[in-house]
């Protein structure tokens, strides 16, 4: 399958520093990429992948000087995509809600899974405008805010337990898996 993940533009992926939804997408993007599809990165050019990269803007954003406007930047990265968009089977944004107006003009299938929070006072609002767009939560809590969006499922976020080695004495740390 030839799949398009859409990263957000604030931090490499894998981000260098902070940055979860860019490590869930290193790590997802790894994965499909061992199972045999054809991913293509869309993100900022100092990310790293095992899929091809299309370098969106030269540096992720929060580390990159001078600062460059985000909105600027997430444009860039929406005509990227829709430059591109026929060569993709399936679509999988991680920008949120960013991607939907265009994700809405476009036959090939795309979904979103939502990282961030969505108690913010608008959201409903927003997502209403979109009653078909499918989005895929990160727990089955998180959709309380929004029920009314069209849940496609739950990922949980990934983690790769070869980087949590057991260390049977612990140590001064807290580490919490919650597993189904």
């Amino acid at each position: 399958m030839r799949i398009a993940q859409i990263a957000p533009l604030a931090e490499s992926v894998p981000p260098k520093l902070y940055g979860g939804t860019e490590r869930v997408v290193a790590w997802l993007v790894d994965e499909l990429v061992s199972l045999g599809h054809q991913v293509t990165l869309f993100a900022s050019g100092d990310s790293r992948t095992r899929g091809e990269l299309h370098p969106v803007w030269p540096r992720s954003l929060r580390l990159g000087r001078p600062a460059a406007d985000p909105t600027v930047a997430c444009t860039a990265l929406l005509e990227a995509i829709a430059q591109r968009i026929e060569d993709f089977d399936v679509v999988h944004s991680h920008l949120d809600f960013h991607a939907f107006a265009c994700a809405s003009l476009v036959a090939t299938p795309t979904v979103t899974t939502l990282h961030g929070r969505l108690d913010l006072p608008d959201l409903p609002r927003l997502y209403a405008r979109f009653p078909t767009m499918p989005v895929i939560s990160i727990s089955d809590s998180q959709r309380t805010p929004l029920p009314q969006a069209t849940w496609a499922g739950t990922v949980y976020n990934a983690v790769d337990t070869g980087l949590l080695e057991f260390n049977p004495r612990g140590g001064d740390y807290l580490a919490w898996i919650f597993a189904r």
